[in-house]
């Protein structure tokens, strides 16, 4: 039997690529003399709409929101110590880039944890902040629609808990 994903008008889901989204219904169309069913999903922060085939959904990645205890998982991740290896940046870049694109939080966490800098640590170059501050968002745009808080909010939450870790 077929796992069914079945996502209501209003729910968050996330979709890998680009982060937590609002599902604003269910529209079909017409393709290729095909009637597709597709979900329509909103990204409000990078103003965008995506509409995913029904049928696609197990491929695609999306998935609803994590739940509380995977959330937990992920911050239990971020306190964890940072795991630098010791390969070139460009190689570790794309390995950070598949974390935050596989839209696994704890994956997401690890990412956030390894590119974290408290004061007094060697300043990041331009590429590693960009790449931490994308898996920053992504991590805090999912905890705040998780813990139903705004993403500030959700951010500051994750910046003490490095600081603290």
């Amino acid at each position: 039997m077929a796992e069914e994903f079945v996502f209501n008008e209003g729910d968050y889901v996330v979709y890998p690529t680009h982060g937590v989204g609002k599902v604003l219904g269910i529209e079909t169309e017409k393709v290729a003399g095909y009637e597709l069913q597709l979900f329509v999903i909103s990204f409000s922060r990078d103003r965008m709409t995506l509409r995913v085939p029904v049928s696609k959904v197990k491929v695609s990645g999306l998935r609803g929101l994590s739940s509380r205890k995977m959330m937990e998982s992920a911050l239990t991740t971020l306190r964890g110590r940072a795991r630098v290896k010791r390969t070139m940046w460009s190689r570790r870049a794309q390995e950070y880039e598949a974390k935050i694109n596989s839209g696994d939080p704890i994956s997401i966490a690890e990412v956030v944890r390894d590119l974290f800098r408290n004061a007094g640590q060697p300043d990041q170059s331009f590429s590693e902040r960009q790449i931490y501050e994308a898996a920053l968002d992504r991590l805090a745009c999912e905890l705040a629609a998780v813990e139903k808080i705004d993403r500030d909010m959700a951010t500051v939450r994750l910046e003490e808990m490095l600081k603290a870790a």
